[in-house]
């Protein structure tokens, strides 16, 4: 690591002001222009087609700004991002990012695509219905599964999904009452403990053995009749692979429970082992991850859900189908959970999805894991070498495409911790929106994750910046605790306003509220 040069990377920093504080009254980018006057007498004024309940009683508060500005404010915002396209995304914790092909962004923005509207006739959506019926086909090849569903927004959402059919299969069979238990492991995806939660679930959590894998005996001793199921991550956030994995899965289904996988980085394991064959009952893929989505500002997103045979009936409608002459959406599912999202879900995602899986073929498919694997390794090789950096768990065993390590030691010998390590990449133009997601079971941990799109180059820079930042730590722990020096946006005072709703304003109107409400405090 000696011999890489860290680059010289400094951001853009404008102080832009919001849009609703700029421009002036009067100022227009475009003005339309107005009807003719046989369209007037034609359709008659606009407003009498609204309701008049839905009609403004004032007009909209919105900002007056020349196009010109409006141009110059939004450039100089791109300019202030830091993501895929400008640095390395290794270290994003659990989250894969990766390249994706602009070809494919071209697909997604044609008028072909980007001009359709989910509720024109289904003879008008044949294009887009045939693709998202063979995106199916494809990872009904890939886990083993049944059928799947395209309508979640994100993971999480067809966490949650999964969930609701859980209740729902349970609930057709007279056990909903008795089975109000779902288990999760320490490791595995946050939001496989908080959805099952919101759907009304108790949530059991099996802590981890001296391996890292969840403890067998422990999932032994809580599954019970009151078991609906286990939704869990293999490899975990740790990743390491279960080797184990169908013991688990026999031990839930022998007490009556589904089992359930959480796929949402699957880099690893494509074309190499499949869900249905693990026994699992359903599974999940993250399309914005490993199916080569942009990911990024929590979204644009798609969780495609998958399920067993015997769990079709109880998926979102509608799914896609085919009679042998055209592609139609099947609503006429009387076990179906109903709908978990408007129209269709985010076809844009499944538009990258299918596209990205065409373009490699079941071969490339395979070379994508492989290649994820690889990297990994090498980079774990590079990390390992610097003072202050551990791997906790399953000493000798190899992960898969990501490894959670630990700056435990060099936070007891320096006070600088992963926080600090990650403000301080910054710096040499890595992305380092977070190292690990929270519970922080490994103490000061952080989850590179260098997937199939990274090079050699790539692996060596983001170790040589770790190594930087620790050099540092090590020599002046005060300069690492006070950075990022080179960022739009210096560190964060107090991080924890993140952490409080009120604190919260998603809309301009919101804003205006809690700042005259400040005022008069």
């Amino acid at each position: 690591m000696k011999d890489i040069k860290l680059k010289r990377y400094h951001g853009a920093s404008w102080a832009e002001p919001l849009i609703m504080e700029l421009g002036r009254k009067g100022e227009r980018g475009i003005i339309p222009p107005k009807a003719d006057q046989e369209v007037r007498d034609t359709v008659g004024e606009a407003s009498s087609l609204i309701p008049s309940n839905m009609q403004r009683k004032e007009d909209a508060n919105l900002p007056e700004v020349s196009q010109y500005h409006v141009l110059q404010h939004y450039l100089r915002l791109s300019q202030e991002t830091m993501g895929m396209e400008t640095g390395i995304d290794i270290g994003e914790g659990t989250c894969t990012m990766k390249y994706s092909p602009k070809m494919h962004e071209q697909l997604v923005r044609s008028d072909k695509m980007a001009a359709l509207h989910p509720l024109q006739p289904e003879e008008h959506l044949q294009g887009i219905l045939e693709i998202t019926y063979q995106l199916e086909q494809f990872l009904k090849e890939i886990s083993g599964m049944h059928r799947f569903s395209f309508q979640p927004g994100g993971g999480s959402h067809a966490v949650y999904t999964n969930a609701c059919v859980m209740r729902k299969y349970h609930e057709s069979r007279g056990e909903l009452e008795q089975r109000d238990e779902v288990i999760t492991t320490i490791f595995s995806h946050p939001c496989d403990a908080a959805t099952p939660a919101t759907a009304g679930f108790k949530v059991i959590t099996v802590m981890p053995d001296a391996n890292g894998y969840p403890d067998l005996d422990a999932l032994k001793a809580v599954v019970s009749e009151r078991t609906a199921g286990i939704m869990f991550t293999n490899p975990e956030d740790t990743g390491i692979y279960n080797p184990r994995v169908a013991e688990y899965v026999k031990v839930v289904h022998d007490a009556g429970g589904l089992c359930f996988y959480d796929q949402a980085n699957a880099n690893g394991i494509l074309g190499i082992a499949r869900a249905f064959d693990a026994g699992f009952d359903a599974c999940h893929f993250n399309l914005h991850k490993t199916f080569s989505s942009p990911h990024g500002c929590e979204g644009p997103a798609g969780g495609a859900y998958g399920v067993r045979e015997e769990l079709a009936p109880f998926l979102p409608v509608p799914l896609v189908d085919f009679d042998g002459e055209k592609y139609f959406l099947d609503y006429d599912r009387p076990l179906s959970i109903g709908k978990i999202r408007s129209f269709l879900g985010n076809l844009e995602c499944v538009m990258r999805a299918y596209a990205w899986i065409m373009s490699l073929g079941a071969d490339g498919l395979r070379t994508v894991a492989e290649t994820s694997v690889l990297n990994n390794n090498y980079l774990d090789k590079l990390l390992m070498e610097i003072k202050g950096v551990s791997r906790p768990y399953a000493e000798g065993k190899r992960r898969l495409e990501q490894v959670r390590y630990s700056l435990e030691q060099l936070k007891e010998e320096t006070g600088v911790g992963t926080e600090d390590v990650r403000n301080r990449i910054i710096d040499f133009g890595i992305q380092g929106y977070w190292m690990s997601h929270h519970p922080w079971i490994v103490a000061e941990p952080f989850t590179p994750e260098p997937c199939e799109t990274y090079s050699k180059a790539d692996c060596d820079y983001w170790a040589a910046a770790i190594h930087q930042a620790v050099k540092e730590a090590y020599e002046n722990p005060e300069f690492v605790m006070n950075a990022p020096y080179n960022q739009a946006i210096g560190k964060i005072k107090d991080p924890s306003v993140a952490e409080d709703p009120n604190k919260w304003a998603m809309t301009w109107r919101a804003y205006q509220k809690k700042y005259r409400k400040k005022e008069r405090e």
